[in-house]
């Protein structure tokens, strides 16, 4: 019911598409696939899982997502945001565990996107989003540093020296160069394809002894195959599993949400936001069956193929099936491509990524968003995007309280024979602006008869109804008369036994509603 409409609409948008886009969207399939190898890899070493987890689930969770998700271009797959998350509960309970975790992770996602609450990403303000990406962008450079090391005796690692580094900077910058120099020559093909297969040609070519995707792990492997999660199915398995499930369904959810909200803007479209959250569920769900480690959005690998001109699902289908083939049949090819071409083109998403017109934004906006765009930004490095995004919303939240709390205000006048004042209020009362609206009232030295008028006004929730009755309360102990104008019918009768104050215009009085009736069908209008 939820995915039918959608899925018809876009699955006739493929045969839409004309030559050139047809091969643009196959080659730029490709390009992610050969970029999504390492990562996976990397995020399967992560976890504590065997590399072929990580390649499985980028497999699925990429295909099944390109086909019934809820916006086309972006690339899904496993992410280092759960991997993190990952690698305590594999360590403690064994990689078993973890396949029902993923299974129950995207059963939850499911119930989220049936319910409709994708549209709550509309709640994370600008400063958030920009602090989001930028701190992205920066996880993903930092993580292409692990390239310049090697791994010692002993176990650690060390930084590449004298010629070897020398030689991986000249080859990261070929690849940079190529993908920054061939679209101002030619849209033919994917920059980024090119350079992958130009940095490996120049390596083959002139023998160089450099570091390659083989070096990483092997990637040969078979079909995934189905198999129910050798866990026991009880109250305490269930104990273990539901709060990471809880925890990699949150993150997964925001960061597929907060991709998809960034290609529409650089798309321009608008993708839907629910449909992503099912197909989310449903490919974590199918992929915990299958012996992967779960995933979501990937911003890196969606930049990838946004920006190779990759517009539709095709890409995404292609980048999947690609991926599987290199399991199958290529494995041995795909291990020689040398790991600098890959973190030549990651490189070049980081600056693609990286909204660099932060540094001029920062200088015209109020200084608390510019705070909020650098603690965002600096928790989504430290720690991770779901804490990012708490931390950031909260922030916000905080902010706009106290920026509202100081909207209230009101113009008084008293008439003619100075026996009536009348408080004409503009701005919303509310919890975070009663301390504010009180001190606008003098009650000890107003008048005998005072008019509270809100025709400019809103009164907000329970907290700015609660303070309409202390006010009233105050001008009754001082033995003078309060009225109340320009309330909504629903806030009149929502001040109890002070209604009786309210001086009712049925013409003029602006109708609106405090609460939600909730005998009334959802969708309902709760107001004008």
């Amino acid at each position: 019911m939820l995915l039918a409409p959608y899925l018809q609409r876009h699955f006739n948008n493929w045969f839409r598409m004309d030559g050139p886009q047809v091969r643009t969207e196959v080659l730029s399939g490709i390009t992610v696939a050969l970029a999504l190898v390492p990562e996976a890899v990397a995020f399967a070493f992560v976890a504590g899982v065997e590399p072929l987890v990580g390649l499985y689930a980028a497999f699925m969770v990429g295909l099944i997502t390109s086909l019934f998700g809820g916006r086309p271009g972006m690339i899904s797959g496993a992410t280092g945001a759960l991997a993190v998350v990952m690698v305590a509960l594999v360590a403690e309970h064994g990689v078993q565990y973890l396949f029902a975790t993923v299974v129950l992770m995207g059963i939850i996602q499911v119930i989220f996107g049936a319910l409709r609450w994708g549209k709550f990403i509309r709640l994370v303000p600008q400063p958030v989003m920009m602090g989001f990406v930028n701190g992205l962008a920066i996880v993903i450079f930092l993580a292409q540093l692990e390239q310049f090391q090697i791994a010692t005796p002993g176990g650690g690692h060390t930084w590449l020296q004298g010629a070897d580094l020398a030689l991986m900077l000249a080859l990261v910058g070929l690849a940079m160069a190529i993908i920054w120099l061939l679209p101002r020559i030619t849209r033919t093909v994917p920059a980024p394809l090119v350079a992958i297969i130009g940095v490996w040609a120049v390596v083959e070519l002139l023998g160089l002894d450099t570091r390659n995707v083989g070096d990483l792990a092997s990637i040969e492997g078979g079909l995934p195959t189905f198999a129910i999660p050798m866990v026991p199915f009880n109250m305490e398995t269930l104990g273990i599993i539901l709060p990471y499930a809880l925890i990699l369904a949150g993150i997964g959810l925001i960061e597929s949400l907060l991709t998809l909200n960034l290609i529409d803007e650089i798309t321009e479209t608008r993708g839907r936001n629910s449909v992503e959250c099912v197909a989310q569920g449903a490919a974590n769900i199918v992929t915990g069956f299958f012996g992967g480690m779960g995933g979501c959005a990937m911003i890196g690998q969606s930049m990838i193929n946004i920006s190779s001109g990759a517009r539709h699902r095709l890409s995404g289908v292609v980048a999947a099936l690609a991926l599987l083939s290199f399991i199958l049949f290529g494995s041995a090819l795909i291990e020689q491509i040398p790991l600098a071409a890959l973190t030549g083109v990651m490189f070049m998403v980081v600056i693609g990524t990286f909204a660099w017109r932060t540094f001029q934004v920062m200088r015209k906006v109020p200084l608390s968003d510019a705070l909020l765009i650098v603690v965002v930004t600096g928790v989504t490095v430290v720690e991770d995007l779901a804490v990012a995004v708490v931390v950031g919303i909260i922030l916000a939240s905080l902010v706009h309280s106290w920026r509202v709390s100081r909207l209230v205000s009101a113009r008084t006048w008293r008439s003619d024979d100075e026996r009536v004042k009348t408080y004409h209020l503009n701005g919303p009362v509310m919890f975070a602006s009663t301390d504010k609206f009180r001190e606008l009232f003098t009650p000890k030295t107003d008048p005998a008869r005072v008019i509270a008028d809100f025709t400019d006004s809103r009164v907000w929730d329970m907290s700015g109804v609660d303070a309409l009755k202390s006010l009233a309360e105050r001008y009754i102990r001082e033995g003078k008369t309060l009225e109340f104008h320009g309330l909504s019918p629903d806030c009149a009768k929502r001040l109890g036994d002070y209604t009786r104050l309210v001086v009712r215009d049925e013409e003029h009085d602006p109708k609106y509603e405090l609460f939600v009736d909730r005998d009334n069908p959802p969708g309902a209008p709760v107001g004008h």
